[in-house]
């Protein structure tokens, strides 16, 4: 199994500093499981540390994967744990461990980097200067499991070629309050995504997490569906490298007019490619050429794609 990889993150119009983190890594394979993680510090004054709690959630995550990774994995002559067991690890287990070691590496900076001017600071205080949204998600052979704290995106289009948020709220967020890392007994408000995977054609061909200065810069949630299907589409018509080459000139789009700090991370799964129409010519045809581009207004003829 071959997945290419995409990663960029924009910082949004008039902010002072990125307050995004991402990382990609891995093949979806037992010993390198694939990994992608986005984080969105929130950014404001109450939170004034928040580029960093957004650094640590990102690569406390990845720790944390790599070691769900190997747990998934079959070991010589021993029986990986089953399916059940791994499901009750990944809703239980994994968010009280990533929250536990988000918190204590926060009160360990702070405790390294502050003045100590302000004695009566409770470890609710000082969490709440670093705190951050994360999205992530491990493939490996057996399963395909995800994690959600806030807001953001987990976007999966599946073998068959349907485009689906699996970790959306229930309810959306109320203006721009959010779940948070920072949260008190935060581990409890992950929302988490479970799938085995029963067969190398049965796993997604594209797999995306995105901070929420993407999803907003749509007019409806609509217009970012087509958008990942579009992703999807140009990836087939064109390859990971022309899409890795237009993908900060997309975001820089999108951040202007959600005006936020804009990150996506894409895992394109290239065994289970299918090719677009117009991929013969060099042209990106189907979702690619109609997708909505961000922004109040949508058009048929959309600059964002067919443009670039």
């Amino acid at each position: 199994m071959l997945w290419e990889t995409l990663r960029q993150s924009v910082q949004g119009v008039n902010k002072t500093r990125n307050q995004d983190y991402c990382d990609a890594l891995g093949r979806g394979t037992d010993e390198e499981p694939l990994i992608l993680a986005a984080a969105d510090g929130h950014g404001s004054a109450a939170h004034a540390r928040s580029h960093l709690g957004s650094r640590f959630a990102v690569d406390l995550f990845v720790e944390q994967a790599r070691q769900f990774g190997a747990l998934a994995r079959p070991r010589g002559d021993e029986r990986p744990p089953s399916l059940s067991w791994l499901m009750h690890y990944a809703e239980h287990t994994f968010p009280r461990q990533l929250v536990s070691a988000w918190r204590e590496r926060v009160l360990g900076n702070w405790a390294r980097t502050s003045s100590h001017e302000e004695p009566d600071m409770t470890d609710d205080d000082k969490l709440l200067l670093y705190g951050s949204t994360l999205v992530g998600a491990v493939l490996t052979p057996r399963v395909f499991a995800a994690w959600q704290l806030g807001d953001g995106e987990l976007t999966v289009v599946g073998d068959d070629g349907r485009v689906s948020v699996p970790l959306a709220p229930a309810e959306a967020d109320l203006g721009d309050e959010t779940e948070s890392l920072c949260t008190p007994k935060a581990w409890l408000r992950v929302r988490t995504h479970w799938s085995p995977v029963t067969a190398p054609s049965r796993t997604p061909r594209l797999v995306a997490v995105s901070t929420d200065g993407l999803s907003k810069s749509f007019a409806s949630d609509r217009g970012f569906l087509q958008f990942m299907a579009g992703l999807d589409d140009r990836l087939s018509a064109q390859g990971a490298a022309a899409v890795r080459a237009v993908l900060p000139e997309w975001l820089g789009k999108a951040s202007q007019h959600s005006g936020d700090d804009t990150t996506l991370v894409a895992a394109w799964n290239t065994a289970l490619a299918v090719p677009a129409p117009g991929a013969a010519d060099g042209t990106a045809g189907g979702a690619a050429a109609g997708t909505a581009e961000p922004g109040p207004e949508t058009t048929t003829e959309d600059p964002y794609w067919s443009g670039t």
